[in-house]
């Protein structure tokens, strides 16, 4: 089986390939991008429009949007994580909560996969967490610094490669495996 995986970073499309166990082709494309808090919308969006752009290829295609969705601010940013921390960083995430209240948060990934009919299907991963009082650690990117998985005591940047067994994105990924298990067992 092969699939089509909508991203510019190369180490992303190899470390998933890994996680579904299928090959992978990468398409680098500038999708147009809903704005909505939630990111099943956004990655639902973005594998229709990858899709045509595509031509509408006889391989599925898979898109994926992610962001973290604290809980104090109703799921905000949400899918809007990247612009929010462009905006402000991690320092003014965390500067933005109120002392003392809740820091609780949830790193979300959710991966479309738009099927050669056309279909789109979403499967999402999330990891429950809270947010750091300081940015802590050097590695990974975005709000890694600042996101401790329920499961650790480490931030995401912390961890380094460790944070791939068992974070937002492989859980996502491991989801969009078991089902393509299914569906192609069925062929």
């Amino acid at each position: 089986m092969r699939a089509i995986f909508v991203t510019t970073n190369e180490h992303k499309r190899r470390e998933v390939q890994e996680i579904l166990g299928v090959a992978l082709e990468r398409a680098d494309l500038d999708l147009p991008e809903i704005q909505a808090i939630d990111p099943a919308e956004v990655a639902a969006e973005k594998a229709r429009a990858a899709r045509e752009a595509l031509g509408r290829p006889d391989l599925p295609v898979l898109v994926e949007d992610s962001g973290l969705m604290v809980d104090a601010w109703d799921g905000f940013p949400g899918a809007l994580t990247k612009w929010l921390m462009r905006s402000v960083g991690n320092e003014g995430l965390l500067r933005m909560l109120p002392e003392g209240g809740d820091r609780s948060a949830r790193a979300v990934c959710v991966v479309a996969l738009a099927e050669t009919d056309g279909t789109v299907r979403t499967f999402r991963g999330e990891v429950p967490g809270t947010l750091a009082q300081r940015p802590r650690g050097s590695g990974g990117f975005g709000y890694d610094p600042v996101f401790v998985p329920g499961w650790s005591s480490m931030t995401y940047a912390e961890m380094g490669e460790g944070k791939n067994e068992d974070s937002h994105r492989a859980r996502a990924f491991r989801a969009v495996r078991e089902w393509l298990k299914e569906a192609y067992s069925r062929v």
